[in-house]
């Protein structure tokens, strides 16, 4: 995706949302969001910078998994983001908040600034992800936290099959394509020479076909596809769930990475 396309993706959290909005039908023990909360291990008081941050719905939905008192930076490269982070974070009056427009590959903030930075699902964003890690090493404090997540290649194939089927290209999330665990892993471990990895074990069980389509068609080549091709979507949505007798279950594949910086 190239910046011009990433600028209409994220002007606004809309077609964010339509892909978000398949996580109502997670079957899982410990929700996501309390996943990354319990992998990151915050402390009362740390200083955390979060890129691509998106509407920062990780703060509310892991809030009674984290310390209250902790000072966020949130940053994303779209403003439209930044500032509905703002607002709904802010809105908790749970953080100390600061918010600014910042590319991950040029962050400006002084060394050893934090002790924790979050890079959740946005690496394969990244325009170069080599000078992205350095940038997170470079403002981490000694002993600090990076977190990062990700998908796998087998993430949720039965759902990115449909999209295949419709819009042609490999049957698998695109995004693990990009930046999938494997790479996620040789980065960290290269940048920071350490890296725990944290599965999370889930599925989903759609309901909704409509949902799925709205998620399919919130991103290229779906947001832009003829109408020949989005006839061929439904069609393919509607025998998806006619074998599942009204049901879509999706196997996820999706984790948490953690490195510690030296000393």
């Amino acid at each position: 995706m190239d910046r011009k396309d990433h600028e209409q993706q994220y002007a606004n959290s809309q077609k964010l949302a339509a892909r978000a909005r398949l996580s109502q039908y997670a079957e899982e023990a410990v929700p996501w969001s309390v996943w990354v909360a319990t992998h990151a291990a915050l402390n009362a008081g740390d200083r955390v910078l979060e890129v691509g941050c998106g509407t920062g719905w990780f703060w509310s939905a892991a809030a009674k998994a984290l310390p209250a008192d902790l000072e966020l930076m949130l940053t994303d490269l779209s403003p439209g983001m930044v500032e509905e982070a703002a607002a709904k974070v802010g809105g908790l009056g749970r953080y100390r908040l600061q918010t600014a427009i910042a590319d991950i590959v040029d962050l400006p903030f002084p060394a050893e600034s934090f002790d924790a930075v979050l890079a959740m699902h946005m690496f394969y964003h990244v325009s170069d992800p080599a000078r992205g890690m350095a940038e997170i090493a470079r403002v981490l404090k000694p002993g600090g936290q990076a977190i990062v997540t990700t998908n796998g290649l087998n993430d949720s194939l039965g759902f990115y099959a449909l999209g295949a089927r419709a819009f042609g290209g490999p049957p698998v999330n695109p995004a693990a394509l990009i930046f999938g665990f494997d790479e996620a892993r040789k980065l960290l471990e290269a940048t920071f020479g350490n890296v725990v990895f944290a599965p999370h074990p889930s599925r989903l069980r759609i309901t909704e076909p409509q949902h799925v389509f709205d998620a399919l068609t919130s991103y290229p080549p779906g947001d832009r596809a003829p109408e020949e091709q989005l006839a061929e979507l439904h069609a393919a949505i509607a025998d998806a769930f006619g074998a599942g007798g009204g049901l879509l279950v999706v196997e996820k594949e999706v984790a948490v990475f953690v490195s510690r910086k030296a000393g």
